[in-house]
């Protein structure tokens, strides 16, 4: 005996559903426009930073990132991370102590994320998405410091929209060359001799030991970027 599908309950599940994904649009919608429309009327360049949740305040890594926070302010740049501890915490807190522009995109998350105290600007997201459109839409460069699977997912998507070509060039920077070379160097081992990326791909980026290294590279990049633009 064939089974008889319910079309009535069917269809009921679909109306039932469809309102509630049209508000969630309008909900992503005004999560682009308010992030937009803040962000938007900043006077300065800025440098996104990235990192673990998760890295204690007496590691080397968060002290290394304070630093990196203070320097980036000292260039004339402002300083956006993703609002919340570790990492996160460190380069807003060297940004904020500096007397520079600490901004925070905040995400909400059931564990691990609240937002530290170092941020004279805060914004908060519903969704990683909206949330990576608003880091590299306003980043005139990416510092990455050791980090986890939100960590690994940021960078590769800078990495792709780079890439790719959807966004400029903008100088990416790796600080810690202990935690990154085994990634490095499967990149070149895997990626870059089975094809699946080009050789000059490892160019488009760059892995560095100390804050001052960071910011050093990241300034020339950008003069050169100036001197190319006159030409």
């Amino acid at each position: 005996m064939s089974q008889e599908f319910d079309n009535s309950n069917n269809y009921g599940n679909n109306l039932d559903f469809m309102p509630a994904e049209s508000w969630r649009i309008l909900r992503i919608m005004s999560e682009f426009v308010e992030s937009f429309d803040r962000m938007g009327n900043a006077r300065q360049l800025h440098v996104s930073v990235f990192g673990s949740a998760r890295t204690p305040k007496d590691s080397k890594y968060y002290n290394e990132a304070v630093e990196v926070g203070k320097q980036l302010v000292n260039a004339g740049y402002g300083v956006i991370t993703g609002g919340g501890p570790g990492i996160m915490e460190a380069a807003s807190k060297g940004a904020f102590e500096a007397g520079g522009r600490s901004v925070g995109l905040n995400i909400e998350l059931p564990m691990e994320q609240y937002p530290n105290p170092y941020q004279n600007e805060s914004l908060s997201f519903r969704y990683f998405f909206v949330r990576k459109v608003c880091f590299l839409k306003y980043s005139s460069a990416v510092v990455v410091f050791p980090g986890g699977f939100g960590t690994l997912d940021e960078f590769s998507e800078v990495l792709t929209m780079v890439q790719t070509g959807k966004i400029n060039m903008i100088p990416i920077i790796f600080v810690g060359s202990e935690f990154w070379s085994g990634l490095v160097s499967w990149f070149k081992q895997q990626l870059v001799d089975d094809g699946m990326i080009s050789p000059g791909d490892m160019d488009l980026f760059k892995v560095v030991d100390t804050a001052e290294e960071a910011v050093s590279y990241l300034e020339e990049c950008h003069r050169y970027s100036k001197r190319s633009s006159v030409k």
